[in-house]
């Protein structure tokens, strides 16, 4: 392998032999181009420069600091500028009108003109070479001519505001084309930001409510078209925000009841624009940005609904809407299944779900809004088990939870009839619901490992809406049979409900008991023996001492039956399984 002695040798050896025929061509009468004499120094540096490995090279000129300085200096200075600048432009307009140096009609086509050189001068410049720089320059010429079409229209009344709209539309509409001539992100998001000041700068405080979302409409329209050929996400999310912005700023300054019809169907239109951008965008511009903008959209559209709805006092009609839109975005979904990602898909799946739970508690008054919620999560969980996605399942145990919750604390039930009431009724839902559920988990040994662990808990919660719902018909009949009656059948009535409760408890967990060995469910049986448990400590804690002798006698030997009939089973069982060498048990559902 040659050394660097050697590789330098080579290179003067080249040098002479290059300035030799400099020489001779200057002898024979030629003129050639002047020819650049090697410099061994330099050229020693760049092999040496070559030969030095990655790892080496890499801290050369290209660190952190080298990129941060690079940052700093060209592109948060840059930005810093354009502040500067259009300040300091303000401020010099500001003191130019003071002293009137200039009439209103010079100063604006001063502006107009300086915006347009500006702009003009910014593509010679990028020509050399300058393009952040350039970018910079069309900010700065942008922005001069959107102040002197504002100080035209609502500073010196020069030209009607609808002219000036025209007009800045006009400068929005070239902004954009120059940023898809030069694939310029930052041009849009300047002609963005331009396009929703608009708004704003030439307000004259009056409502015109039409004329302001027709408006918006275009540009979201406009937004939309962009992100269909260019990815640019932040220009479309800036869009969105800017058209949120304006709308509340209206809402919140000029709504009344009698535009309910104007505020519903333009809010819907702007919904409907960012509702198509993950069908405009395609699979190959689908991204997380787009996906939160899907997030977003839809919370915002449904609060804005709600709260136009809560303005007329029709809380059916926003429940109903509620279900419009979950119907919507399950449609939207299963269309975006090969035009989108995924997780695209997935979350408006999950946006239509969620839709779903919200709409009951807005339109629905108890016990429907439980029903409904123990319905819709034992719906989601079998429609989750088909599609194996995880949300939904999520979101149906969300459901079930809310259920479960407000079943139990909340719920207070009015019945005036035993068993064929509100109550049993809205119990039964819930127990088929958990029933529907546990039967889409797989059995113990398959499946996912979170579903194991939920299994026994939708069993134990089935039994426990079974004997609470139960309980509370005892304690119900009990509270109508109170109704005028003397002290002393008080008394008699509490012991008889009391004695209720326990040969009701011994029943159930003879019927569990008798289950869990028909099924050969080990866990029922356990649940079986904690219901028995429980019923031991009432009947000999309380029972003994409450309850008047017939009844502690029926109490006693009913519960020495149970226990025997139970200690029998367990013994027969354990003789079959000694016998046969084979013993089938399940821990939760075969």
């Amino acid at each position: 392998m040659a050394t660097d002695e050697q590789y330098e040798e080579l290179q003067r050896l080249i040098a002479a032999l290059a300035e030799r025929i400099y020489k001779l061509e200057q002898i024979v009468g030629l003129q050639p181009r002047p020819v650049l004499r090697p410099d061994p120094e330099a050229e020693r540096h760049q092999s040496l420069v070559q030969r030095t490995p990655t790892a080496t090279r890499k801290t050369v000129g290209s660190g952190r600091d080298v990129e941060l300085e690079s940052r700093i200096g060209g592109h948060w200075l840059n930005r810093i500028g354009i502040l500067a600048v259009l300040v300091g432009v303000s401020y010099f307009l500001k003191y130019a009108f003071e002293n009137e140096w200039i009439g209103p009609a010079g100063r604006v086509v001063i502006g107009l003109a300086s915006g347009v050189a500006i702009v003009f001068w910014s593509e010679h410049v990028r020509h050399t070479g300058y393009a952040i720089f350039s970018y910079s320059l069309k900010a700065i010429g942008i922005g001069v001519l959107y102040l002197s079409l504002w100080a035209s229209s609502q500073l010196y009344h020069l030209i009607p505001n609808t002219m000036a709209l025209l007009a800045v539309i006009s400068v929005t509409g070239a902004t954009v084309g120059l940023a898809l001539w030069q694939d310029a992100e930052v041009i849009a998001a300047f002609a963005a930001v331009g396009a929703f000041m608009t708004p704003v700068a030439l307000s004259t405080g009056v409502n015109n409510a039409v004329g302001l979302f027709a408006y918006l409409f275009i540009l979201d329209i406009g937004a939309l078209i962009l992100i269909r050929y260019w990815p640019w996400i932040r220009v479309l999310i800036g869009s969105y925000i800017g058209t949120l912005l304006l709308y509340s700023s209206w809402h919140s300054t000029f709504y009344t009841t009698e535009q309910f019809s104007t505020a519903l169907i333009s809010v819907s239109a702007l919904f409907a624009a960012f509702a198509l951008v993950p069908f405009v965008a395609g699979r190959e511009r689908t991204s997380f940005g787009i996906s939160v903008l899907a997030l977003l959209n839809a919370a915002t559209y449904f609060f804005e609904v709600w709260e136009l709805f809560e303005h007329q006092a029709e809380s059916l009609e926003a429940a109903m809407a509620a279900v419009a839109l979950a119907c919507l975005y399950f449609l939207m979904g299963h269309q975006l299944r090969h035009r989108a990602t995924a997780v695209t898909v997935d979350i408006h799946w999950a946006i239509g779900a969620a839709f779903l739970i919200a709409a009951v508690p807005i339109g629905m008054h108890a016990p429907w809004i439980t029903i409904s919620w123990f319905v819709e999560g034992a719906a989601l969980i079998r429609v989750s088990r088909r599609r194996q996605t995880d949300y939904l399942k999520q979101l149906g145990g969300l459901a079930l939870v809310l259920g479960t919750l407000r079943l139990l604390a909340i719920d207070h039930f009015d019945v005036t009839h035993l068993f064929f009431n509100e109550r049993m009724i809205t119990f039964a839902v819930a127990i088929a619901a958990l029933a529907d559920v546990a039967r889409n988990f797989p059995v113990a040994g398959g499946g996912k490992d979170d579903e194991r662990r939920v299994l026994p808990i939708i069993m134990v919660m089935i039994n426990v809406f079974a004997l609470v719902a139960l309980t509370q018909e005892v304690t119900d009949a009990w509270r109508r049979q109170l109704e005028g009656v003397s002290p002393g059948a008080y008394r008699t009535l509490r012991i008889v409900r009391d004695f209720a409760y326990s040969a009701l408890w011994m029943l159930y967990g003879a019927g569990l008991m008798l289950a869990g060995f028909w099924k050969k469910i080990r866990f029922l049986r356990w649940q079986a023996l904690v219901l028995i448990g429980i019923t031991v400590g009432k009947v000999f804690l309380y029972d003994t001492s409450s309850l008047d002798r017939g009844y502690r006698i029926v109490s006693l030997i009913a519960l020495g039956l149970l226990l025997l009939a139970t200690s029998f089973l367990y013994q027969r069982s354990t003789r079959i399984s000694g016998t046969s060498g084979v013993s089938r048990e399940h821990t939760y559902i075969d």
